[in-house]
């Protein structure tokens, strides 16, 4: 099939938007905020598919196998298109599987607790993690997972020893913590700022540095005294490699157009998200390789440890 013939005329037809988790978790919550105005800017719908499983992969690779015509795009964070295929080269595709669109989102990761555990800082949550070596579980979006390597961090830099429980998506995870279940959870900010809000979860603290003014409420690792600590989740567009460049073009621009429409900020803002847009999918592919390198040193610092 002739995809650089047929860019002249996309897209003529719907746009499958894949999400490699279940509905409710952070990624899902950014591609149904901002699917709308991408339809939009597009001209045609935007049809979000749940393909959930093995941390973001089972979404990933459908994307990676898809025809490289535009009409099967992925949203990702780092996870699945970086440290899942770099920890476990039987998922059966690579990083270079993908045409980099665009960056999306950022956002800190928060790091939230149950509400009846009396723990109400990161320094009361390192105590207790000494105290009770191996009893305290975390729960993540899922192995290899962002979420997932903030708790191994975590665990490197303080020197605590916790349980991880894998879920298939953010959502979930956050439940379990409520539930009790689970103890505490490193998350993405949409999936549990409105608990948080809500006095359902207990927030300790964002995961960058310093505050975030989307979540101005929390202390950065700084403010919490874990200043050698810091993990940051974005979101990003990608398409199949070979995916004609007027095809990502098109793609680009309409993503631009639609993440800078005052609603898409509105609702991201709400759930503790910045938009944040490339200056072009050649700059992203640049962002890309740069975020690679801050992976790589943590995967060979943690990664042995990531599918246990």
């Amino acid at each position: 099939m002739n995809f650089e013939a047929n860019a002249q005329t996309y897209p003529n037809r719907p746009i499958h938007l894949v999400v490699g988790y279940a509905a409710g978790g952070g990624t899902d919550l950014v591609a149904r905020a901002i699917s709308p105005a991408l339809s939009l800017a597009l001209g045609q719908p935007v049809i979000i598919d749940n393909i959930a499983g093995a941390g973001g992969s089972a979404g990933a690779n459908a994307v990676a196998k898809a025809k490289p015509d535009g009409y099967t795009i992925l949203i990702s964070s780092a996870s699945s298109v970086t440290i899942s295929p770099t920890l476990n080269p039987k998922l059966g595709y690579k990083q270079t599987d993908f045409a980099p669109i665009s960056q999306i989102s950022l956002a800190p990761l928060i790091i939230a607790v149950n509400k009846d555990l009396g723990i109400n800082s990161v320094q009361d949550l390192i105590k207790a993690a000494k105290a009770n070596p191996g009893k305290l579980n975390y729960a993540s979006s899922g192995l290899g997972s962002g979420p997932h390597f903030a708790g191994l961090l975590f665990e490197q830099v303080t020197g605590v020893k916790m349980v991880h429980i894998p879920f298939r998506s953010g959502g979930p995870a956050s439940l379990s913590v409520m539930a009790g279940d689970t103890q505490l959870t490193f998350a993405t900010t949409p999936t549990v700022i409105q608990s948080i809000r809500a006095g359902k979860l207990i927030g300790l603290a964002v995961t960058t540095q310093a505050a975030s003014p989307s979540v101005p409420q929390l202390p950065g690792m700084v403010s919490a005294g874990l200043r050698d600590y810091e993990i940051v989740q974005w979101n990003g567009m990608f398409a199949p490699a070979g995916t004609p460049p007027a095809i990502l073009e098109k793609l680009f621009t309409a993503l631009a157009a639609a993440m800078n429409t005052e609603e898409v900020k509105r609702v991201l803002s709400a759930e503790g998200t910045d938009v944040f847009v490339s200056a072009s999918p050649s700059a992203f592919a640049a962002f890309m390789k740069q975020d690679n390198v801050f992976w790589e040193k943590l995967i060979k610092e943690r990664g042995a440890k990531a599918f246990e």
